[in-house]
C-alpha cells in the first residue's frame, strides 16, 4: 500500500479528485478536521468583527489616518 498527500488550491479540484478516485476504487481518508495555522480565539475575534461591521459598527479611516497609525 502507499500513501500521498495532497494538496488542492480549490474546492472545485478537490471534488475532482475525490471523484477520480472513487471511479477507480482507490481507498482514501478524509482529514477529520481542517487544520488552521491560527489560534480559535483570533478565529473567533476576527468573525465577531465581520459580525459588527456588517451590523453598521466601526469607524471608516482615510488612508492618510491609516498611514499615521504606524508613525
Amino acid at each position: 500500500m502507499n500513501t500521498i498527500i495532497v494538496h488542492t488550491d480549490s474546492e472545485e479540484k478537490w471534488k475532482a479528485l475525490k471523484a477520480f478516485m472513487k471511479a477507480l476504487n482507490i481507498q482514501f481518508e478524509l482529514p477529520t478536521t481542517k487544520e488552521t495555522p491560527y489560534k480559535q480565539e483570533f478565529v473567533n475575534m476576527v468573525l465577531e468583527a465581520e459580525k459588527d461591521i456588517k451590523k453598521g459598527k466601526g469607524k471608516k479611516i482615510s488612508s492618510k489616518e491609516f498611514d499615521n497609525l504606524w508613525k
